[in-house]
Formats: structure tokens, C-alpha cells, sequence
């Protein structure tokens, strides 16, 4: 493990330093796009079918690859118990998608979920619990892939076609952060998307059977849309994004919801400024989110109508329990943030 006066003398970033401690994972120098912990326990993955997996909060760690998945990224791995995590990976040429799951701490993969088909492209995954999770990919011949598994990625259940809403034009979803889907409650769950004519957000209330779609005030474009979306309940949440052709752009980049996503309201940029990539909830502040990208990372305390820089780290994956935060970088690092001591420093004394 790397501290910040370490990383900041050789020259990875510049000030402001927000981040607590840096964590460089051994042997691994690409970009991380999926992160997650439970407990002491957190795992890292990434391109060529490459994970990484600590038990002591990431003091140490094992780097491995999954045997058959070196052509896949993972694009985002959830951590389901003590040494059981599963990986959702995908071929960035498009083309095959699987899912892989682990019950020994990485020694051992099984395959669980494949698709084969020309233009698959899986995005992301969320859990309720350890259980019971819902994935998404890219439109297939007309029709959003939606994936569920209630025995903890032992098995996926493709929803029919029938029941999510129809694609649009270049209509697509995002693998930047693993954070493009969210979950809240015990059934509620929320995918952000972007598309060439529209920005919407899909949406479901019985645990992943049945999608609506909701049409977002968010400018459309090729690479424009919703990157990281997050839930404090299943009222409120927050969805960033913006355009990743032009990624420090300040154009608003935040939408808002009160009403469980049936209505998105566009709200300014966060700070810092460009494009989000992820996107995560703080349950120990009221109101409280977090949203990373290329520029660094920013916070807000009032459901995401104002932001504050934490710093300018370049971010991928992002990851949240309570007050603290894991932001995954570009070169085989985390950065890990005191959010609530961040908070509290920001504030001026009370007399």
C-alpha cells in the first residue's frame, strides 16, 4: 500500500489530494472498471479476464485471469460472500458475453451464463443480495439483453424480450464503471442508457421481470448519456453522464429524480466539470452522492444539485459503503476517501 505524499512525489496526479491512502494492486497496470467489498473483502476486475481479489481490505492482494476469459473485459464483479464473487465480462469487440462465479476466493472459476451472437455486449450487474441480481447488455437483434439470477450468479434467467421497452436509435448502455444499473429496496432496480435520438432511463418494480422506460431531458449523441446512476431509496436517486468524446465539457450532466425514475429533471454539471463515469450512494450522509470520471471526483449533499471537488484522480469503477468511497484508477490503483471526515473538514466551525 501507497499513501498520497507517496503517489503525489511521483508525479501520478496533481493536487487537490483528497484520497485517504492509494492502493496499488500488484502486477496490475490496466484500468479497473469493476469494484466491490463486503466486509474486509473486496475484488477488482478488468480487461483480459483479469481480476483482483483482497481479504484485508486490500493490504494484500491475488492477481489472477479466469481460464477461457482472456479475450473478455470484466466490466464489473460483485462480491457475494466470503470468497464467492461473481464477474460479468465481455468480448469489447463485441460478439460474446459471459458471467463467471467463484466460491473459493478466485482459485476457481465456473462459467455460468453465456451469450453468442453478433453485436452482444453486456454492461453491467447490480445484487439485492446475495442472491437475488439483475444485468444488463446492449440491444441484440432489436431487444435489450436483461439477465436475472436468484441463486448468486449460479444460474442467469434472460428476460423476455417482450417485456423490456423497444430500443431506439444507437440506443445503447455504458461500461465505464460497472455503476450504469442500480438497485434500492427489494425489487427496484434502474438502467441508464444513451442513444443517438433520446437519453432514457429503464426501470423495474418487481425485481427485473418488467421494464418501463423513462425519456430524460439529457441531450442525446453517439457517446452522450447516462454513465453511473445510483438510489438512496426507492424515491430518490441521482443518474450522471455527459459526452466521453468531450470529457471535461461543463454542460449539465446530472439528472434528478424524486419519484422512483418515472420523471428525470436536468440539473447543472458537477464538479468537477466532464463527463461521469461512476456513480454511488453515501448511506451514512442524508442525501448524499458521489460521482467519478476522467476530471476526479465530486460530492453532493443535496441529491445532486450541487457538487464539491474531493479531487482530481482520474476515475473508472466507483464503489461506496457508508461514508467511504473506492475509486478505481487507470494503472492498477484504488484510491480509498473518507468522505464523512471530508464532509466534516469542509464545514466551518459551528460557535
Amino acid at each position: 500500500m501507497i499513501h498520497r505524499v507517496a503517489i503525489a512525489a511521483i508525479g501520478l496526479w496533481t493536487a487537490p489530494l483528497a484520497a485517504q491512502e492509494i492502493i496499488l494492486v500488484p502486477g496490475f497496470t490496466h484500468e479497473f472498471r469493476g469494484l466491490s467489498s463486503r466486509g474486509d473483502e473486496m475484488w477488482a476486475s478488468g480487461p483480459d479476464g483479469t481480476f483482483a481479489h483482497s481479504r484485508d481490505a486490500g493490504h494484500s492482494w491475488k492477481v489472477g485471469t479466469i481460464d477461457g476469459a482472456a479475450t473478455l473485459f470484466l466490466v464489473d464483479v460483485e462480491a457475494l460472500g466470503r470468497d464467492t464473487a461473481c464477474v460479468l465480462g465481455t468480448d469489447f469487440t463485441g460478439g460474446v458475453g459471459r458471467a463467471y462465479r467463484t466460491t473459493d476466493g478466485g482459485q476457481s472459476w465456473v462459467q455460468t451464463f453465456e451469450l453468442a451472437h453478433a453485436g452482444v455486449f453486456l454492461d453491467g450487474m447490480a445484487f439485492w443480495d446475495r442472491m437475488r441480481g439483475v444485468a444488463f447488455g446492449d440491444p441484440v437483434d432489436g431487444a435489450f439483453t436483461m439477465l436475472r439470477t436468484e441463486d448468486g450468479c449460479a444460474s442467469w434467467i434472460e428476460v423476455p424480450p417482450a417485456n423490456v421497452p423497444v430500443p431506439t436509435a444507437g440506443e445503447a448502455g455504458f461500461a465505464a464503471s460497472g455503476t450504469a444499473i442500480a438497485v434500492a429496496g427489494t425489487k427496484h432496480a434502474w438502467v441508464g442508457l444513451g442513444g443517438d435520438s433520446v437519453v432514457r432511463v429503464l426501470r423495474t418494480e418487481d425485481g427485473g421481470w418488467s421494464w418501463t422506460a423513462a425519456r430524460t431531458p439529457m441531450p442525446p449523441g453517439a457517446t452522450t448519456g447516462v454513465y453511473g446512476i445510483a438510489f438512496r431509496d426507492t424515491l430518490h436517486g441521482i443518474a450522471v453522464g455527459g459526452s466521453s468524446q468531450d470529457p471535461t465539457n461543463d454542460a449539465p450532466n446530472v439528472l434528478i429524480t424524486a419519484d422512483g425514475g418515472r420523471t428525470w429533471t436536468l440539473a447543472g454539471p458537477t464538479a468537477p466539470p466532464g463527463v461521469r463515469y461512476g456513480a454511488a450512494v453515501l448511506t451514512a450522509t442524508p442525501r448524499a452522492f458521489v460521482a467519478s470520471g476522467p476530471t476526479g471526483i465530486g460530492i453532493t449533499t443535496d441529491d445532486g444539485a450541487t457538487w464539491t471537488v474531493v479531487d482530481t484522480l482520474f476515475g473508472f469503477a466507483l464503489h461506496s459503503v457508508g461514508d467511504r468511497a473506492w475509486m478505481a484508477g487507470n494503472r492498477g490503483w484504488i484510491a480509498v476517501f473518507d468522505l464523512g471526515r471530508f464532509l466534516s473538514e469542509q464545514r466551518p466551525p459551528q460557535r
